[in-house]
């Protein structure tokens, strides 16, 4: 008697384990890729980073993707925006994207934006319809017309709506400074320069799908009413000192990280 009923408390030990395991598969993001990372950019490494060229986002924007707006040089990266004629825009501008897709964690970056107003500086993680998934997108966003403040955002399946705007102390285009977001099931906080700037609880506010992390400048002659009258005459540049992910439950990626001082 006592060898079956140690039996049967073992079996439903270990079904009590398979179901928990069930229930974290079932919990976690589908289609995540990536894995914690830092990038210090001594090189470009394009098998982890694609380089937007040849097209540009729609009629909205006033330049063409270039990969010639893109460079590397003494461990930053340059994305500029200039007047030069490619397809059917007057202006070239630079963007790069991961190639793999990342979930719940820490998202970081070290940068300086460029100058001048109609343009966006931003880092930001997206998804969407030309990869097969709903319009997921988390953001930070400096607009040239005011780089005095970030316009942090989320949309989910396309509906945004969900701007808020914070100072950036001396300018975010006059010195480096650190933005992350920590990207959670149930809530998503924004950091200025180590301080929480922004949180968000509400679920439907909140981006379900894994995404892609970009870093991008581009500008514009048509939306004046957000970014600002485009008054862009030469070549300005973003520059990008590190970009990093921290998974959730993983160790930190570099010492400064906002992930070593709250895990």
């Amino acid at each position: 008697m006592r060898s079956n009923f140690t039996k049967r408390l073992r079996r439903l030990a270990i079904l009590s384990i398979c179901a928990a395991g069930t229930a974290t598969m079932a919990l976690a993001q589908e289609d995540v890729t990536g894995t914690s990372f830092v990038e210090t950019f001594d090189r470009l490494d394009t098998k982890s980073w694609y380089v937007s060229d040849g097209w540009n986002n729609g009629a909205h924007q006033n330049c063409t993707w270039s990969k010639r707006q893109v460079k590397v040089e003494d461990g930053i990266l340059n994305l500029t925006f200039e007047k030069r004629q490619s397809g059917e825009r007057e202006f070239t501008c630079g963007e790069i994207q991961t190639r793999k897709r990342y979930g719940y964690g820490t998202y970081e970056v070290r940068m300086k934006t460029a100058d001048g107003s109609g343009l966006n500086s931003a880092f930001f993680t997206f998804i969407g319809p030309t990869d097969k998934k709903p319009h997921d997108e988390i953001d930070f966003e400096v607009l040239g017309k005011d780089p005095g403040k970030v316009q942090l955002n989320q949309y989910i399946s396309a509906k945004g709506g969900n701007e808020k705007l914070v100072d950036v102390p001396g300018g975010a285009n006059s010195a480096f400074n650190d933005y992350a977001f920590i990207w959670e099931k149930d809530r998503l906080r924004y950091y200025l320069n180590g301080r929480m700037v922004h949180e968000v609880t509400d679920a439907t506010k909140l981006p379900v799908n894994a995404q892609k992390i970009f870093l991008s400048l581009w500008g514009t002659d048509t939306l004046s009413d957000w970014m600002g009258k485009f008054s862009v005459t030469g070549p300005t540049t973003m520059q990008v000192d590190r970009v990093a992910f921290t998974a959730a439950g993983d160790s930190c990626q570099f010492p400064e990280s906002i992930a070593c001082t709250l895990n």
